[in-house]
């Protein structure tokens, strides 16, 4: 069973977005994706200050099975990036939701947060999807 932590939102296309109450979020991939995926080998992160829309492709996860791109679930420009994850890409399989995070974004319409899903919706999809 994957963990599905209640305080974050969560994208249909497996990101996870946590509100750090500052206008800014935190975005990564979920448990699911990352043990769907398999051992992560590189991540390609975006350029700080990088724009970017809903559903913006905004980094690429390799793994040994395939490469994936992780899209953004909300509008907003680009404020840090996880650059540990050059050195250790693996830290994307070991931590999802912790050390393993992506991006943060400076949000363009907090509002858009609300479109996200729940833990309780994001397990429904999980569950439609299987």
């Amino acid at each position: 069973m994957t963990a599905i932590p209640n305080e974050l939102k969560y994208a249909e296309s497996h990101e996870w977005v946590r509100d750090n109450g500052d206008g800014t979020v935190t975005i990564g991939i979920t448990d699911h994706a990352q043990s769907q995926l398999g051992d992560i080998v590189f991540v390609e992160l975006p350029s700080p200050d990088q724009a970017l829309g809903k559903g913006d492709d905004f980094a690429v996860i390799e793994s040994v099975k395939a490469a994936s791109d992780i899209y953004a679930p909300i509008a907003g420009t680009v404020v840090a990036t996880n650059d540990a994850l050059e050195d250790a890409p693996e830290t994307v399989n070991e931590d999802a939701y912790g050390n393993g995070w992506l991006i943060k974004l400076k949000v363009d319409d907090v509002s858009e947060l609300d479109a996200l899903l729940t833990a309780d919706g994001y397990q429904s999809h999980l569950g439609n999807e299987g």
